[in-house]
């Protein structure tokens, strides 16, 4: 299972324009900074590509307020998600298949004094279910994986299996019709065809995800797994199609506007990414 490489939000589709904006979230409803018992106050760094990820985390997190959640991040890289939580006080478990990656958040975690809240675990996310306790995690965060993995179905199955009753999984999927509007938009009408004529969405043999969702079939995956799915957004929805010069022009319009249109279709359906959180009853 390849590493995402920043524990955070990834995709294998080209994107037009950098669209490298890196702003911190504002304050009030969708503030991520998080209000525990720890010293420390989480605030991780808020982009047009996570925003919308981490309205959700936070409200789950407000959720169990002063409560020390244990949380997996299945693919977690080098800790972009996990890091932020362990310094919100809870403890963190990443599994990824890179030992790089693993390094690079163990360094990570010490710089930002929360080592012993993180756990390194190196493997596979098709492992996952011999990795992980049976209902033993409040939270998982399994982010660009189910692209990647041989047995997706099985993957999910293992984290419906790993959450406790009332336990929370944070998916996200890279999204179908993104990729085909992009490659379309890029010039590249073959690619877009194939990705749209492909039962799993992929462009061809050179591709580098082995498959995309959309809503239904994201859906599909986890309420077969028994998990019930209470909200859907899309990430990135316009983050990866405006030029550079627009999204440096400001970045604060281009975050509020992505948190806008995350949860309306049809704008939630064209994202690069579509993020599924499910409940375990």
């Amino acid at each position: 299972m390849p590493s995402t490489g920043a524990g955070g939000v990834s995709g294998g589709d080209p994107v037009i324009g950098t669209a490298r904006v890196r702003v911190p979230l504002p304050s009030g409803r969708y503030a991520a900074g998080v209000d525990t018992a720890s010293t420390r106050t989480a605030r991780p760094l808020i982009t047009a590509r996570t925003a919308a990820v981490w309205t959700v985390l936070r409200r789950e997190l407000d959720r169990h307020a002063g409560r020390r959640l244990t949380v997996l991040d299945v693919g977690g890289g080098t800790g972009g998600f996990a890091v932020p939580l362990a310094e919100a006080g809870h403890a963190v478990t990443v599994i990824d298949a890179s030992p790089d990656a693993l390094a690079a958040l163990t360094r990570r975690a010490a710089d930002a004094g929360v080592a012993g809240r993180v756990r390194a675990v190196q493997g596979d996310g098709d492992a996952l279910s011999s990795l992980v306790e049976p209902g033993s995690v409040d939270l998982i965060l399994c982010h660009a994986v189910l692209e990647v993995v041989d047995d997706p179905a099985g993957v999910v199955a293992a984290i419906a299996t790993a959450l406790r009753p009332g336990g929370a999984v944070s998916l996200l999927v890279a999204g179908r019709a993104a990729a085909i509007l992009g490659r379309a938009i890029n010039g590249h009408l073959p690619a877009a065809a194939a990705v749209a004529a492909d039962p799993d969405g992929r462009a061809g043999a050179r591709d580098t995800l082995r498959r995309r969702y959309d809503v239904e079939t994201a859906a599909a995956l986890l309420s077969t797994a028994g998990l019930e799915v209470e909200e859907t957004h899309g990430v990135r929805v316009l983050a990866d199609l405006l030029p550079a010069t627009v999204l440096e022009e400001d970045p604060q319009a281009l975050l509020e506007l992505e948190i806008a249109l995350a949860s309306r279709p049809p704008f939630r359906d064209i994202a690069s990414q579509l993020h599924l959180f499910a409940r375990r009853p």
